[in-house]
């Protein structure tokens, strides 16, 4: 159970309150550094798993903790900016996404209850998925347009990518809705 990647992923719940108390401090950086505590965790995400290849460390433990340490901070920050930007621009691509996570969660319990597992696994459109969310979150999170200056439009492009990801969500959804459909017709 204590494997390097285990402790990696372990650290990643660990920041959650660290990530969501230091973005709700009141002073001038605050958002920019729970942004920043976010991406450190989204940056350990690959980390583990890349460890957990690279030194055969993989364990049921970490298969399971793995996916639920990325759900938790991914909730914990689209809970934050729609609190943060009230607006449907952001809350509505925030519940699509909330949503897809716990639908696709539940149909890969079901599947692999139904000894499907292999059929809901992670593809390469729910990386790209995650991935712009990630992106979206930081950009987001960051609330920066303005770098010493220079523009750099964060927000804007945090908007984007936000629904890019929804749309993302929801067609990586619809894949795996119809590997399950498929699984329920047969029994």
């Amino acid at each position: 159970m204590w494997t390097v990647p285990n402790i990696i992923t372990l650290f990643r719940v660990l920041l959650i309150p660290i990530f969501v108390s230091i973005y709700f401090l009141d002073w001038k950086w605050a958002q920019q550094a729970g942004a920043f505590v976010f991406w450190l965790a989204a940056i350990t995400d690959w980390f583990d798993g890349y460890l957990a290849r690279k030194l055969k460390q993989s364990s049921a433990f970490g298969a399971f903790l793995d996916p639920v340490a990325d759900k938790l901070i991914v909730a914990a920050a689209l809970v934050m900016i729609t609190h943060t930007y009230a607006s449907l621009w952001v809350t509505v691509p925030a519940i699509v996404l909330l949503m897809r996570e716990i639908f696709v969660s539940a149909l890969r319990e079901w599947m692999s209850k139904q000894g499907q597992s292999d059929a809901v696994k992670v593809n390469f459109l729910g990386k790209a998925k995650t991935t712009l969310q990630m992106l979206a979150l930081i950009g987001l999170l960051s609330g920066l347009e303005t770098f010493m200056g220079f523009p750099i439009y964060w927000v804007s492009l945090g908007y984007l990518l936000l629904w890019a990801a929804a749309v993302l969500s929801l067609w990586s959804m619809i894949v795996y809705s119809a590997a399950g459909w498929k699984t329920l017709k047969a029994l």
